[in-house]
């Protein structure tokens, strides 16, 4: 007997999605004033297809991931799917209800309470007013903001606006659900949650279209990844497959080197991370990490500092590995040679990061040389801790001392 064939939620068709550039002309000022402002309003224009003959199936209680970096389509062809923009080309099928989390807390009011918000706001997401009424509780305890429930959200932290927004959505009961990195919000312990509320999802039979940089959250909840380049669909099938091939092709397509002064005597060449058995580009919290930097000098360096710039992709900067952390400085030989520094345990948390190269002199503010994005640097789940990082430590416990 056949297998019995699974219904689709969402479908994509040849979809394509068409911007148009215009770039205005300068105006001549030495021409009279009428003919500036002619000139002026005459502007050439250009087509910018965001996506490009794109086609993708999900099945019902399928969880989708897409990923790739800045301007790869991601995010319209989650506008596609939510109706905020149309196709250009191509058709979209959708089969139940759908909700869209794409920003979360977009829909508060300042002046009104944290209660006065989950109503509007869940309203806005198409919930019915008992419905929210019925999950009051659960939302707030959720977010862990009971105690401001009738404050003014103007008021409230940016971590508790943005744990409040998740919260209400987390208790959407749609068909279909499209999140775009939602995980960017809150501390580890707060992510986890958010995370086990999305497994929750999954396992209640929800669709859900998952679009993070986040790619050990990827690979942890979705059943299939597709990534995109330029608007196309580059590859499609196991997550862990996909995620590796994206790491492989942002490695290859980083920067060049650029120099912060011209005619640059040193170039770093290439940025490795290693641990005790060898090259690796995913490591775990609290785990061990060797970085591996390779460069060419024409001249002997004195004076200078190396530094590692460890960041993310709506590059906040997380972590700094430097031989100058004490005021001191290194010298540089001619030649071909390699800085490594070590790390015993990794502070990130889960998620992606990039890594920027520069070294200078000792008390210069202007860089020797820059290498932008030189490698990538993937952490998956180790060491929980909450707060931003990771910090490696150890503990004993003493027994009492004599009494009296």
């Amino acid at each position: 007997m056949a297998a019995k064939r699974k219904e689709v939620d969402l479908r994509f068709e040849q979809v394509s999605k068409r911007y148009v550039v215009r770039h205005e002309r300068t105006a001549d000022e030495t021409s009279h004033p009428l003919l500036q402002k002619l000139r002026a309003l005459r502007s050439r224009s250009e087509d910018f297809w965001a996506v490009r003959d794109v086609s993708f199936a999900v099945e019902r209680g399928e969880v989708l991931g897409i990923i790739g970096h800045n301007g790869a389509g991601k995010s319209t062809i989650l506008k596609l799917l939510s109706s905020i923009t149309a196709p250009t080309q191509g058709q979209i099928t959708i089969n139940g209800r759908l909700s869209a989390l794409i920003e979360v807390g977009s829909g508060f009011h300042p002046e009104l309470s944290g209660r006065e918000n989950i109503f509007l706001n869940g309203a806005i997401l198409g919930m019915r007013r008992d419905e929210i009424a019925a999950k009051l509780d659960s939302i707030v305890d959720f977010a862990g903001v009971r105690q401001f429930l009738d404050t003014p959200v103007k008021r409230f932290s940016s971590g508790m606006y943005v744990r409040l927004g998740f919260a209400i959505a987390a208790h959407l009961d749609p068909d279909i659900l499209l999140l775009d990195e939602v995980l960017a919000v809150g501390d580890a312990a707060f992510q986890e949650k958010c995370l086990r509320r999305i497994a929750e999802l999954r396992a209640s039979g929800k669709t859900i279209v998952f679009i993070s940089h986040d790619l050990a959250a990827v690979e942890r909840i979705c059943g299939r990844v597709i990534l995109m380049s330029k608007g196309e669909i580059v590859m499609s099938g196991d997550p862990a497959a996909v995620i590796r091939e994206y790491q492989s092709h942002a490695n290859e397509s980083s920067p060049a080197p650029t120099s912060g002064k011209t005619n640059s005597p040193i170039t770093s060449t290439t940025l490795t991370f290693q641990d005790g058995s060898g090259l690796r580009t995913a490591f775990r919290t609290g785990s061990p990490l060797v970085a591996h930097l390779d460069y060419q000098s024409d001249v002997r360096l004195d004076d200078v500092v190396c530094e590692i710039l460890l960041y993310t992709a709506d590059r906040a900067g997380k972590c700094e590995l430097s031989t100058g952390t004490l005021g001191q400085s290194i010298s540089i030989p001619a030649g071909r040679g390699a800085i490594v520094f070590s790390c015993e345990e990794l502070g990130l948390h889960p998620g992606l990061y990039y890594a920027d190269v520069a070294i200078r002199g000792r008390d210069e503010y202007e860089a020797i040389h820059v290498h932008h994005q030189a490698a990538m640097l993937r952490v998956d789940p180790g060491k929980v801790s909450r707060g931003e990082f990771y910090q490696p430590h150890s503990w004993r416990l003493e027994p009492p001392g004599p009494l009296g």
